[in-house]
């Protein structure tokens, strides 16, 4: 623990949803939700007008809408996400050359380790001052955390949410953290809570009061200890920079032998979705799939299966866990069980959550490559419109998907910068319609609005039907990107 807050967190405030908002002038101030939009899809970002219905990141998306049925529904565009990272974390090696990411959107800092911070005043300006250079280099938010740990600046963050800073002085952890549920604790889970739960310890403050004796005996030594200094502020964890993640897993202890071999069939699965959740957040993929099971009497067996190439499908994900299973007897009962991913590939692909089930390949908005092109060769594939893709019109410039259906595509014709567009409805096979490359958020802000402003479309207009327009007016049009 260190005598100053020169540990820093930043957290970027709802990153998915706030860069298409930010990207996508209609959308400011409406509810968007990022993530699948398919069957199985799941909610990956939600923006805080969405959280106000209830919506949730990890959600399914089925969920999402009966929540939020007025909300835009987005495909993710990780192209853009991970360009808007690369500038934020750009910005964070400015302070100091210890920086360790988390994912696109968090990382720890050490301030001390670059000379930018050795007191409590210089923390919080230099948190002020990253602030302030995110929102001018990117028009997004971040929430940051200063404290003398990793533990604590990561809770401040999440404290000063959204688009604040909290600097927790060293002396005060543990009357801030007393108010606080158990579940705040990293490493404290569902199960660990029910059992804290059940022996009337539902605040940090009653984890020590309990004392470390009892935690030790509800937990284990190793839990237990821990358990006790996370409670009491403690936590020397260093920032490690380029942090090279091995494997992601998670596991669950039950209170009570599980026999049932349907009940462990369904806690495989709902673990695998838990496990890709956290893979997908660190944006990674990973080709061995790992099944942990101890059993009644403590022994435990690790069983593991290499894919031919690394993935983060949920779908793929359980079923080698599921086949992992098969292979183990648990008749007797089972205690604990879990499921990882290692092996990890530093890229994701670009059909998460779900999107390869509608029709496969990357979510690309227009026409599939074609091959060759002599005469007689097959016809192109179907072109696939996905909501907040980028498209381009030979007469209208830059827009994106608002949503297809029934032969038809709508398009919002806007870009970065520009005052809210409008839309326009096309066949979808428009041949003046097509997928684009995104316009990146920092250089696509012109000094001038890319329309003339006017007054933009009733809330409404998006979620009602459009006809074809047959001969849209050139005022409508934009510039070319």
């Amino acid at each position: 623990m260190r005598g100053q807050p020169t540990i820093l967190h930043l957290d970027m405030d709802a990153f998915y949803a706030s860069v298409e908002q930010a990207a996508k002038p209609s959308l400011r101030g409406k509810p968007v939700i990022v993530g699948g939009l398919g069957p199985r899809g799941v909610v990956a970002t939600a923006s805080y007008e969405a959280r106000r219905f209830g919506v949730r990141s990890a959600m399914p998306t089925a969920q999402a809408r009966r929540l939020c049925p007025n909300g835009a529904y987005l495909c993710p565009r990780f192209t853009v996400y991970r360009g808007v990272s690369e500038i934020v974390m750009g910005l964070l090696a400015e302070l100091s050359p210890l920086v360790e990411p988390l994912s696109l959107d968090e990382a720890f800092v050490d301030l001390a380790a670059g000379g930018t911070a050795a007191t409590a005043d210089e923390a919080r300006r230099a948190g002020e001052r990253l602030r302030a250079g995110i929102r001018e280099a990117t028009g997004l938010t971040g929430s940051v955390g200063l404290a003398g740990s990793k533990m604590l600046a990561k809770i401040a963050s999440e404290q000063a949410k959204p688009d604040g800073l909290l600097l927790i002085e060293p002396g005060t952890e543990r009357e801030l953290l007393a108010p606080m549920p158990v579940r705040t604790l990293p490493g404290i889970g569902p199960a660990t809570a029910e059992v804290l739960r059940r022996a009337g310890i539902g605040t940090i403050g009653e984890t020590v009061r309990a004392g470390e004796a009892e935690l030790l005996r509800l937990l284990g030594k190793a839990h237990g200890a821990s358990v006790h200094a996370m409670a009491n502020g403690v936590d020397d964890r260093p920032v490690v920079a380029d942090r090279d993640t091995k494997s992601i897993s998670v596991e669950d202890t039950f209170d009570v032998d599980v026999t049932d071999r349907a009940r462990i069939r369904f806690e495989v699965a709902r673990l695998a979705d838990r496990c890709v959740g956290r893979l997908r957040a660190a944006g990674r993929s990973g080709r061995t799939i790992v099944l942990k099971v101890r059993r009644y009497d403590f022994s435990t067996l690790t069983r593991s299966e290499t894919l031919r190439g690394p993935t983060d499908d949920p779908a793929v994900v359980r079923e080698a866990a599921e086949r992992l299973l098969e292979g183990v007897d648990t008749t007797e009962g089972v205690r604990l069980l879990g499921v990882g991913v290692s092996a990890l590939a530093s890229f994701t692909q670009e059909d998460l959550f779900a999107q390869a089930s509608e029709g496969g390949g990357d979510a690309v908005a227009g026409p599939e490559p074609e091959e060759g092109g002599a005469a007689g060769a097959e016809p192109a594939a179907p072109r696939r419109w996905l909501p907040g893709l980028d498209v381009t019109h030979e007469r209208y410039g830059a827009g994106w998907v608002q949503g297809s259906g029934v032969g038809r595509v709508t398009v919002r014709f806007e870009r970065p910068g520009s005052e809210p567009g409008r839309v326009r409805t096309f066949a979808v096979d428009d041949p003046e319609l097509a997928g684009a490359e995104p316009l990146p958020l920092a250089a696509a802000r012109p000094a001038q609005p890319a329309e003339p402003p006017r007054s933009g479309p009733s809330p409404g207009e998006a979620s009602r039907p459009k006809s074809v327009s047959s001969a849209p007016s050139p005022a409508l049009g934009t510039s070319s990107p």
